[in-house]
């Protein structure tokens, strides 16, 4: 096969007195004729772009309102209050003390505080829906705020989320960080909600639902529900892949 012109060009000043091999020749023809060019790598889109992997605080430490996601406006939020408390453990039973744990949820029409958060439900402006606590010498953390709503992910299946809180627990490192999510007993939307459902052992999808629990509440004010995690072991609370 006759070589281009520009190959040609290439081999001449390469090689003027032909005195490469055959396999140089190949190298040389296979080298780029001209510097590498930059191209600009978009960043990927933020992971989970409408649930979050979770809020971000800064360095800042956790303050007295941080726990209670319906005093950290001005204004009162809309929706059913409820407290949410348990006792973080390890596979003993064994309290983990000082344990930071997040939450973060839709408010009670179903949607996030987030700008990518598209579902045309109302926003609240008092209610951001994060929050975060220390556990205690016990184990024990707790969370005030309101029931999120469901809300649908579209698509022609019309797939909804059943009411659910999402849960960031760091262990002893940032590296050991376990993410999962908390669900509401007797939610009609249990039963199809894809990511429940796409937790294939039934116990652990069990172990995702809370307690009702009357005595959590707060008097008058709000309904209380428990939901104790497990951080290893084979009774572990399940999470999320990838966090």
């Amino acid at each position: 096969m006759a070589l281009s012109e520009p190959a040609q060009e290439r081999i001449r000043r390469t090689d003027p007195d032909d005195a490469l091999s055959p396999a140089a020749r190949a190298a040389a023809l296979r080298a780029p004729l001209r510097p590498a060019v930059r191209v600009p790598v978009p960043l990927p889109p933020p992971p989970d772009t409408v649930e979050l992997t979770g809020p971000v605080f800064g360095a800042a430490d956790v303050g007295p309102l941080d726990h209670d996601l319906t005093r950290q406006h001005r204004g009162e939020p809309i929706g059913e209050r409820i407290t949410v408390g348990g006792r973080v453990t390890d596979r003993r039973g064994r309290p983990v003390r000082g344990q930071l744990v997040e939450v973060w949820q839709a408010n009670a029409a179903g949607r996030y505080a987030h700008p990518l958060d598209r579902h045309p439900a109302p926003l609240d402006p008092n209610f951001t829906g994060a929050g975060r606590c220390l556990t205690d010498d016990d184990g024990r953390y707790r969370f005030v705020t309101v029931r999120p709503g469901a809300y649908p992910l579209g698509g022609p299946q019309d797939h909804w989320r059943a009411a659910h809180l999402h849960f960031s627990l760091f262990g002893t490192a940032f590296t050991q960080r376990l993410v999962t999510q908390m669900y509401f007993p007797g939610d009609p939307l249990l039963p199809a909600d894809i990511i429940r459902c796409g937790v294939r052992d039934a116990a652990a999808r069990s172990r995702l639902v809370c307690a009702f629990d009357p005595a959590a509440g707060e008097p008058g004010r709000s309904l209380g529900y428990r939901w104790d995690i497990v951080l290893d072991g084979p009774s572990a609370t399940w999470a999320e892949e990838g966090r």
